[in-house]
């Protein structure tokens, strides 16, 4: 990708005014939690906009799943604003000659809206989270907890817009959406532990104390849901999806011929190998047989885990929560294959794994919060003891 190519392409004049968009939808989030919590402590007020603050991010990840799903990614093909514009309607003209030129081109009206809405609400939920961090400084004598994981969530959530920025200017660069929908992803398991720390310093959450053999699960659990997001996201940004067209097999064949060099060379263009060649058909095939291979894996040590968690009577609904997110990615999954990619289905598989992410997060925190407190205990008494 040229840099001065992509340089070009953004225009920061409605930057200002993108931002004021955003500010103003998150007054509606920042105005409810006041009228809601204004009379409890700090704590409690935090506490409450990280919860919604993270509902609204989850929002954010599956409008961006919509946005990359409906080819709404170059609706407005420049950035942070549409054709130095802060909305579609400034730019009427300019999407109406684009469409004229290429009427069946990733710029249209709709698919203009589709992609500013977008931006609008990662402004909001950027502005909800600059408030998170600034109160927390404000408030760290107060508070129990660092006011460095809310720094460093917005630290995150400024590297996710630059990521959103090249997802436009690099035109779909798969690696970068790719990255983008991690980066969305992370965000959440930020928030939530972030959500957890406040219920913790509040007494609202419990430890959850597990045995060493299911610790160990969670976290090799926890790093293999991670590797098939990526590999999901892989497959999505290369549109690999339908490249087989049946379930269990994949164009006919248990082992389809496939080019896994090419398939994943991670620095390429949209549809392109590295010297410029199409992709080929055994490349994208290569890219979604991993995907399944990893799901079958990821589907026998997620279902191990439900079943070792539901053996402990504090933490059988989150079993059972696991299990239901397990059998919605199946469904989901095979939808997509079976059915051509139907958007739900394939918008609600983005939104099961990001599901299962925060679950996985919040299961980590509250287990390591209680090794942290059997720990510190035994500290304790060998002291006294000493």
């Amino acid at each position: 990708m040229n840099v001065d190519a992509a340089a070009s392409l953004v225009d920061l004049s409605p930057a200002l005014r993108v931002a004021l968009t955003g500010l103003a939808l998150a007054l509606g989030p920042l105005a409810w939690v006041w009228a809601r919590s204004r009379k409890t402590p700090i704590a409690r007020r935090l506490q409450l906009l990280t919860a919604l603050t993270l509902f609204l991010t989850f929002d954010l990840v599956l409008f961006g799943a919509f946005t990359r799903l409906t080819d709404s990614g170059l609706g407005c093909p420049d950035w942070p604003g549409c054709y130095g514009n802060a909305s579609p309607v400034g730019a009427i003209a300019d999407i109406a000659q684009a469409q004229a030129a290429m009427p069946t081109g990733p710029v249209t009206h709709g698919k203009a809206w589709v992609e500013m809405v977008h931006r609008y609400l990662a402004t909001g939920v950027g502005v909800l989270i600059l408030t998170l961090a600034a109160l927390s400084w404000r408030e760290r004598q107060r508070l129990q907890i660092s006011p460095w994981w809310p720094t460093l969530t917005l630290l995150w959530v400024c590297v996710q817009g630059a990521f959103g920025a090249l997802t436009v200017t690099w035109k779909l660069f798969p690696a970068i959406v790719t990255l983008h929908l991690l980066g969305g992803i992370v965000l959440l398991a930020l928030l939530k532990v972030q959500s957890l720390r406040y219920s913790q310093a509040l007494s609202e959450s419990a430890t959850l104390p597990l045995q060493d053999g299911t610790q160990t699960l969670l976290g090799f659990c926890f790093a293999l849901l991670w590797w098939q997001i990526a590999l999901g996201g892989w497959v999505s940004t290369n549109y690999a999806v339908l490249i087989c067209n049946g379930f269990p097999t994949c164009q006919g064949a248990w082992w389809p011929a496939m080019d896994f060099h090419n398939g994943f060379a991670i620095w390429h263009s949209l549809g392109l190998n590295a010297d410029g060649t199409s992709l080929s058909v055994q490349a994208l095939t290569a890219i979604q047989m991993v995907h399944r291979l990893v799901a079958i894996l990821v589907f026998i040590s997620l279902g191990s885990l439900a079943r070792q968690l539901n053996r402990v009577a504090a933490l059988r609904s989150q079993a059972r929560w696991l299990a239901a997110l397990l059998a919605l990615q199946l469904a989901t999954g095979l939808s997509n294959v079976v059915l051509g990619w139907p958007l739900v289905a394939a918008v609600l598989h983005t939104g099961g794994a990001a599901a299962m992410v925060v679950l996985l997060t919040g299961l980590i925190v509250q287990t390591r919060s209680a090794i942290d407190t059997v720990s510190a205990s035994k500290l304790n008494s060998s002291r006294l003891e000493a």
